[in-house]
């Protein structure tokens, strides 16, 4: 009965890989998971074991194009907007990190006499860039090996990932929090605190326009004292950032331009943080109920994804500065980036990929959202014509090569769909009406297909992954301590000597340089601050691009 499922109908144990993988990366011991991607290929390399699996090539090459494809697609406007003098630095240290990583996986692979297969692997788990397994399959298809040589090949990609990604992960997560600040002298929390100050004094010395929200109403005023003044003169006094947001005179609008004149008796819709317009009152009038003043000016709160290039590496304040009286009635509650909130400060600065959660009332946030990006919707439909036009692109793009020697140099689909998924975010950047993908969509692409991409390598090349851990095993836990390791010091010592960024936000860079959100959390909570968040976003970017296009590289100078 086995063994007629796994001839007739091998997706049960893709599937069935899929979910006990993903069950089994979310168990946490002493507070660490070891991740879905990880557990999937164990379990698959198990299930591999009770028989020979067939898995067709061309799912393997949709599932591992949806995944690098959205990868590309979410990076893309924020890898382009960082090609630029206002975080070169940032780039640089990427390049650094993913640069060492691939010397040092050459060198160990020669002082190891390893072959493409395992170097791929090597790479791929002690960079933590699982991608990195797909791109070097598809280069090692590219040799023109027989099937068993192939698959052998395959089997050991999938074996020096297992046995490297575990440790690698774990090193990022002790390394970015605590092994980098000593390696830096610093003390993590004490110069979280400094930085803190610094961005609260550099915010200090600003005019008070920054965008932060408290909390915010709208109250209703009938205008006695404030009578004779212009919008201007009331919304000053009142401070705060507080804007008249209507104005109602014998039953008629009356556009609140700051020049307009308040007029006796004229009922006033006052906007803005609490503590400010609690005292309205005595600057405009008494308080009224205001039920049909306030009908037609609803207030809203919405989450804007930060797409203007023109906005990436600008402080809060820079961004208040360039858009001055458009940001009249707008408010920033939180900020996030990766899912992790942001300190608010004037010397913040926003990149592209960023989540704002803005608060104002209808007229001024219709205003505001379209110069930043977007607003996410819940409720958004992917397009499917626009992913699918897409990846048949980057596929195709795939299939072109370069021989260099007698070697063909190819990006191989995974490159290609990785290519298109660069340009088409990028378009969708620059024109938000043509291939929305949103955010929930994004993650069920890339975690269906990577997830089913591992699944498929390792039920696929089970018994050769088992026999290649078997043979180089201890050899590449060794090897896997040295690759992690070598980039992440070499990469702290340059960007702390050589670009002189704050060791804060070059803890929060090394883990967006090695892609592990989890290292930014730890950091977090050593430093008790948020400020590490600001240094992941550019290196994020830059290294999901560069780190998956080492798999052709190796296979090409090692075969």
């Amino acid at each position: 009965m086995l063994q007629t499922v796994i001839a007739k109908a091998p997706e049960v144990f893709l599937l069935l890989s899929i979910a006990l993988g993903t069950v089994l990366g979310k168990v946490r011991i002493k507070g660490f998971a070891i991740g879905g991607t990880a557990s999937i290929l164990l379990v698959s390399v198990i299930l591999g074991q009770f028989g020979e699996f067939v898995i067709p090539g061309i799912l393997k090459s949709i599932l591992f194009g949806m995944f690098v494809f959205t990868i590309g697609y979410r990076s893309g406007p924020e890898f382009f907007a960082s090609l630029n003098v206002r975080t070169l630095g940032q780039v640089a240290l990427a390049v650094v990190i993913g640069g060492t990583g691939l010397i040092a996986v050459l060198a160990t692979a020669y002082l190891l006499k390893l072959d493409a297969g395992t170097a791929s692997g090597l790479a791929a788990g002690a960079l933590t860039q699982s991608s990195v397994i797909g791109t070097a399959s598809g280069a090692l298809q590219e040799l023109g090996l027989d099937a068993a040589a192939l698959k052998t090949a395959q089997g050991n990609v999938a074996a020096g990932y297992a046995v490297t990604y575990i440790t690698g992960y774990i090193l990022v997560l002790v390394f970015v929090p605590y092994l980098a600040p000593r390696l830096m002298g610093v003390d993590l929390k004490a110069a979280a605190e400094k930085l803190e100050e610094t961005l609260a004094s550099g915010g200090e010395k600003q005019s008070g326009a920054n965008l932060l929200y408290r909390k915010f109403q709208a109250r209703s005023h009938q205008a006695t004292k404030g009578a004779g003044q212009t919008v201007a003169e009331i919304e000053a006094r009142i401070g705060r950032r507080s804007v008249v947001e209507r104005i109602l005179r014998k039953g008629e609008d009356v556009e609140p331009l700051p020049d307009t004149v308040l007029q006796l008796d004229d009922e006033v819709l006052v906007a803005g943080p609490t503590a400010a317009i609690l005292h309205a009152d005595t600057i405009v009038g008494p308080e009224t109920d205001g039920e049909e003043i306030m009908r037609k000016v609803p207030g809203e709160a919405k989450e804007v994804l930060v797409e203007n290039p023109d906005l990436h590496g600008l402080t809060l304040q820079q961004i208040v500065d360039r858009f001055g009286s458009e940001l009249r009635g707008i408010f920033l509650r939180s900020l996030s980036r990766r899912g992790l909130d942001v300190p608010i400060t004037p010397e913040t600065r926003i990149y592209v990929g960023d989540v704002m959660t803005v608060v104002g009332h209808g007229r001024d946030m219709s205003r505001i959202v379209p110069m930043v990006g977007e607003a996410l919707a819940s409720g958004d439909r992917a397009d499917i014509a626009y992913l699918a036009g897409g990846l048949a692109v980057g596929l195709a793009v795939g299939l072109l090569s370069i021989a260099v020697g007698s070697v063909p140099l190819t990006l191989g689909g995974g490159g290609g769909a990785l290519v298109a998924g660069l340009v088409c975010g990028w378009l969708r950047s620059r024109k938000p009406i043509i291939g929305n993908i949103p955010p929930a969509a994004q993650q069920t692409l890339i975690d269906i297909g990577l997830g089913g991409f591992i699944a498929a390598i390792g039920l696929a090349n089970g018994p050769a992954a088992v026999q290649a851990i078997q043979a180089n095993g201890v050899a590449l836990v060794f090897a896997g301590f040295f690759v992690t390791l070598v980039p992440m010091v070499i990469g702290t010592l340059f960007a702390h000597r050589v670009l002189k960024m704050n060791p804060v936000v070059i803890c929060g860079a090394l883990a967006g340089a090695m892609t592990v959100d989890a290292a930014v959390t730890g950091a977090c909570e050593v430093a008790e601050s948020q400020t590490p968040v600001l240094g992941v976003a550019v290196p994020y970017a830059v290294a999901n691009v560069f780190l998956t296009m080492l798999g052709p590289i190796i296979v090409a100078t090692l075969s």
